[in-house]
């Protein structure tokens, strides 16, 4: 490809990218655009809704929001959207120091040497090739491969430096967030689940028995794991459409009629009608355990969660064996309340290996399958190839611009719209996993993709070629230098545009949000709802962290070897670091805390990229004999890898563990502080089974217990009440075909 038909793929991105950002600008002033732009802030009810009336300056873009999330510190970043996003942005605060080094060695060094590789005589810049921008422009044999192994020293060392420095940042981040939070109901909690069943007792007294029996000094109580009942299930739907018609009617009759739609509900409701029963189904009378229904329900509860006095004596029961037997009376660290997933839980504790191999296999088949559009995509730049294909594109394909266009932007557009059917399958593929939390079902779909990324879009293209005439590299690993060495720098174009396009245009349709935009409009503009909180996002950790670690594997795999694409990459993360300060402080919405457990992944993949740049300089130096560069390019891998391992064995169990240091002296400051009973108290109400995410988000930012606590099967409760939820569901019913006949 020429130099220019990389400069069309630029300009064509540069000015996409000018309008979807002026596009923005414009439509985040809109009042009917608030719920787009604005989530998080109206999830927490401190956004002021303006005036609806039409002003000059909504139709005129402006940069205000740049300014604004440039200037919002780490610490308001951390209060508002946690810990996670942080460490999501202090990923591209690495990226951008470490470029700005890379870019000024291999642009104002490297790039030179390059280009002036051959003795031959270029022409103009526009009409030459972009290999001889490439190490692929060297001959065999050359005195200046000296620079390329000095930029590989420079540029690693300056990243093992970075790396440690955000290492040991993050890491006492981590530890401050872990001692400082409020009092986390998770922290007291242990999971038990594959508990022996006796026929001589109940479940509820075999766990009691045993957890006061070997844990008598520490135990407090514990709460079964019961599946939700039928009762409880109309009841959450009956609900949840009652509160679709408050929203109806109240856009229906507008603001003066607010206040009395409050005061009466529906059309004549009473507006606690489903509160009230709500209140009665939470403060029942516990179960009889002697119930024959009970009795049969605890033959098929999965697991318990445990409660304990304190911190310390959590951790310790869910980290040691509780059995002889380790397939019984398994413990676990249980999740914040909001971050159960509940559905997993049901899980037999015997099928989870069954499980994770299950998924495993599919998503490497998975990665296989995915070959098929790689290999059409690198078929795209082969214009022989479309010809064959289409012939009906043959006179076409003869005018330099289509030319320019097809092989230049089209290639990595295909890719790009393949790669969004990666995401759902893969979260699919953590759902039956058996994760136990949401934000561990996140974390496994963000590992499957970042692998499932680099292999397709980074070594696929790479050893794929047109017609995957490179499958046999598989059947002689030893060549897989060598063959990266020769084979990288041809695809370099690719990448550059790739880089462009699902970079750059990326960035500009995330602020955009083209989905919830359009969904918006249908719902406000159409059907007539209002901004609901419910509908709150959160961030999309699983796809974005993959996106923004391959984009450093490529800026590091092409630093040397095609300087070119650092520039671009340099940009991306200038702006991806702007563009996602907006979204975490306006859209997304945190319902779930990881910790920052993500950091370790984005550490271990960034110095992957690192040794993978170097295994490739090193099958350079080979094929162009230079065995110095060689040697010393040896050294440095071994000094890669044993300073990823000292980082591991420094950092990563900060963020796999907690120390007994802080526990004890976080229990002994409650326990002074008099606030130790107080948390016992809201143990037993802290989780709630069954209930949606946003529930229990809702529930933890009031600072109080859940809605709702879910029973086993509320069979004699729903006795008692069924003829209340039934008047209120006709009542409900009549004012439907009331407001329908007014209509």
């Amino acid at each position: 490809m020429e130099f220019s038909a990389l400069l069309t793929s630029a300009g064509i991105n540069i000015g996409l990218c000018a309008l979807l950002l002026s596009l923005y600008s414009v439509l985040r002033k809109q009042p009917h655009n608030y719920g787009v732009y604005f989530g998080r802030r109206l999830a927490e009810e401190k956004f002021r809704q303006q005036v609806d009336y039409f002003s000059l300056e909504r139709l005129l873009p402006t940069a205000g929001w740049i300014v604004k999330a440039y200037w919002c510190t780490e610490e308001e970043i951390r209060r508002v959207a946690g810990l996670d996003s942080v460490v999501f942005l202090r990923l591209f605060i690495f990226s951008i120091r470490i470029f700005s080094i890379t870019s000024l060695v291999c642009i104002f060094g490297v790039l030179p040497v390059n280009y002036h590789g051959k003795e031959t005589n270029h022409g103009r810049i526009p009409a030459e090739s972009l290999n001889v921008f490439t190490i692929a422009n060297l001959k065999e044999g050359s005195r200046m491969l000296w620079v390329h192994c000095v930029a590989l020293y420079v540029i690693t060392i300056s990243a093992c430096i970075l790396l440690y420095y955000e290492y040991k940042y993050i890491s006492r981040k981590r530890l401050a967030h872990i001692t400082g939070s409020p009092p986390d109901p998770g922290h007291f909690s242990v999971l038990v689940r594959s508990i022996p069943k006796s026929d001589n007792e109940l479940l509820d007294d075999t766990i009691r028995n045993f957890f006061v029996n070997y844990h008598g000094s520490s135990y407090l109580s514990h709460q079964m794991i019961y599946r939700k009942g039928s009762m409880q299930k109309f009841v959450d739907n009956a609900e949840r459409v009652y509160r679709k018609f408050v929203r109806v009617k109240m856009s229906s009759f507008g603001q003066s009629r607010r206040s009395d739609l409050s005061r009466c509900g529906l059309c004549g409701v009473r507006a606690s009608s489903f509160q009230q029963y709500r209140n009665k189904f939470i403060n029942s009378k516990k179960p009889d355990l002697s119930d024959p229904e009970v009795i049969e329900a605890q033959k098929d509860c999965p697991g318990a969660i445990v409660f304990f006095k304190t911190r310390y004596a959590a951790i310790v029961a869910s980290r040691i064996l509780q059995s002889s037997n380790p397939m019984l009376w398994v413990t676990d660290f249980a999740p914040e309340p909001r971050d159960v997933y509940w559905s997993n839980l049901w899980i037999p504790y015997r099928q989870i290996w069954l499980r994770k191999i299950a998924t495993l296999a599919a998503s490497v088949a998975f990665m296989f399958v995915f070959i098929v559009p790689v290999a059409f995509v690198q078929s795209m730049m082969q214009l022989d190839q479309i010809e064959q294909l289409f012939p009906s594109l043959k006179n076409m394909l003869k005018k330099p611009f289509f030319v320019k266009l097809v092989t230049g932007y089209l290639p990595s557009v295909v890719l790009l719209l393949s790669l969004y059917t990666v995401p759902p399958m893969m979260m699919f593929f953590s759902s039956i996993e058996g994760s136990i939390s949401r934000s561990g079902r996140k974390k496994s779909a963000c590992c499957k993709i970042l692998f499932f990324t680099i292999w397709n879009v980074f070594f696929v293209n790479v050893l794929s070629g047109s017609v995957l005439n490179q499958l046999n590299v598989f059947t002689r690993p030893r060549d897989m230098p060598s063959m990266l060495a020769e084979l990288v720098p041809k695809q370099a174009t690719f990448f550059i545009t790739y880089v462009l396009t699902s970079g750059w245009a990326s960035l500009c349709s995330e602020i955009l949000q083209v989905y919830n935009l359009v969904y918006n409009f249908f719902r406000k503009c159409i059907f007539c709802y209002r901004d609901d909180p419910e509908y709150g996002y959160s961030f999309p950790y699983h796809t974005e962290v993959p996106k923004v670690l391959l984009f450093n594997l490529l800026g590091f795999t092409f630093s040397i070897m095609a300087p070119l694409i650092l520039p671009f990459l340099l940009v991306y993360f200038c702006l991806g670091y702007l563009v996602y300060r907006n979204q975490i402080l306006n859209v997304y919405y945190p319902k779930y805390e990881m910790g920052g457990k993500l950091w370790p992944i984005m550490h271990s993949t960034l110095v992957f990229a690192l040794v993978l740049t170097q295994t490739i300089a090193l099958g350079v130096f080979t094929i162009k004999h230079a065995t110095i560069s060689s040697g010393f390019t040896i050294l440095l891998i071994i000094g890669t890898v044993l300073f990823h391992q000292y980082c591991r064995h420094r950092f990563s169990s900060i963020f796999n563990s907690f120390s007994a240091q802080d526990l004890i002296e976080m229990d002994r400051d409650d326990e002074q502080s008099g606030r130790m009973e107080e948390i016992h108290k809201h143990l037993l109400d802290a989780y709630s089974q069954g209930t949606t995410n946003m529930d229990n988000s809702s529930s933890s930012r009031n600072g109080g217990a859940p809605i709702e606590m879910i029973m086993e099967d509320p069979a004699q409760d729903a006795q008692d009440s069924n003829q209340e939820l039934c008047d209120a569901v006709k009542e409900v019913t009549g004012s439907i075909q009331e407001h329908a006949d007014e209509m």
